[in-house]
């Protein structure tokens, strides 16, 4: 079985591209997102998507930046497909600084990347992260310290986002660029040690695999199981979400005393799906989560601010979140 045709399997698998859709796709020029055009083309010379765009955001942290941005400009006309790009200090956001720059890069890219979906009324955005990005994911959240959702690390789909790499070995995309005469760019920040995730790349991982030549296949089961065992958790949640509550001109009125009955695990998981289903942007740190169950803990009723628009207001057993 070829690379291609493993990776088609696999998106038929989890449903990732159904026919005539419109894609937007990340591009960094980097060779994983080169070779998902490559593939995304192949999807589309057959007619199962409809339209790709390529969006490249310029994160503006490299002088020669620019250069980037043309290698994906002139990839997307040789291939007569539509080219978005922004910089990142012209998007319309306000990244705080939070001590990781990995983590701004994040959101001003899911912020960018989103904009464009929403011009284009894409069918999801493709990303092309792969199995060694869910391996170097996992040992991050494990070394900061996480819940089972973190440690399940990148799933195929989420909302709007695709990742048909993600089972996909980072040394076949490579041979494949290489075999094909494919030209990437190659990113020098992926060799600077001051980050974690670089660490765990150049040094973690391979001692794993030197350990037991057995940690790719072994790793993906694991990873396989635990999102199977989240998926389960999350449709419980909602379920007992449903039970205990009754929903009103969108509002949910939760039952405090059935929330507080369930176990210590499940009241959080049930608080962060509450918060989900209300809209409300919050951090997802179990600090937060503790204030809030310290709260409604409490005998007495009254609000408790969650967001500068937010609240939980408690009355009579019964508590609601309200702007």
């Amino acid at each position: 079985m070829n690379i291609h045709t493993s990776i088609f399997t696999f998106i038929d698998q989890e449903n990732l591209i159904p026919e005539g859709s419109t894609i937007v796709l990340g591009l960094s020029g980097g060779p994983d997102s080169v070779y998902l055009l490559h593939l995304l083309l192949t999807l589309k010379k057959e007619g199962r998507i409809q339209q790709i765009i390529v969006a490249h955001l310029d994160h503006e942290w490299r002088t020669n930046s620019q250069n980037d941005t043309d290698f994906c400009k002139a990839l997307a006309q040789s291939n007569e497909l539509p080219f978005e790009t922004a910089k990142m200090s012209e998007l319309s956001i306000d990244l705080k600084w939070d001590g990781s720059k990995e983590q701004i890069a994040r959101t001003a890219r899911r912020f960018f990347l989103e904009s464009v979906a929403q011009q284009y009324s894409a069918d999801a955005i493709a990303l092309g992260q792969h199995a060694q990005d869910q391996q170097e994911t996992f040992f991050i959240r494990l070394l900061r310290g996480t819940s089972l959702s973190g440690l399940c690390g990148i799933w195929p789909k989420r909302g709007l986002y695709i990742r048909p790499l993600l089972h996909t070995n980072k040394a076949d995309i490579h041979a494949y660029l290489e075999r094909n005469g494919i030209a990437y760019l190659e990113d020098p920040s992926n060799q600077e040690q001051s980050f974690l995730r670089n660490r765990i790349r150049a040094h973690v991982i391979p001692a794993l695999k030197q350990a037991d030549d057995r940690f790719d296949s072994s790793f993906e089961q694991t990873i396989d199981r635990l999102q199977q065992t989240e998926a389960y958790l999350d449709q419980h949640a909602k379920q007992l979400l449903e039970a205990m509550s009754n929903q009103r001109d969108s509002i949910y009125h939760v039952d405090v005393k059935q929330l507080l009955a369930q176990p210590l695990i499940m009241q959080s998981r049930l608080i962060i799906l509450w918060l989900t289903q209300s809209n409300v942007q919050f951090p997802v740190t179990q600090t937060f989560i503790n204030e809030i169950l310290r709260f409604l803990q409490s005998p007495q009723g009254g609000s408790h601010a969650l967001h500068e628009t937010w609240k939980i207001i408690k009355k009579q057993g019964i508590a609601s979140i309200q702007k």
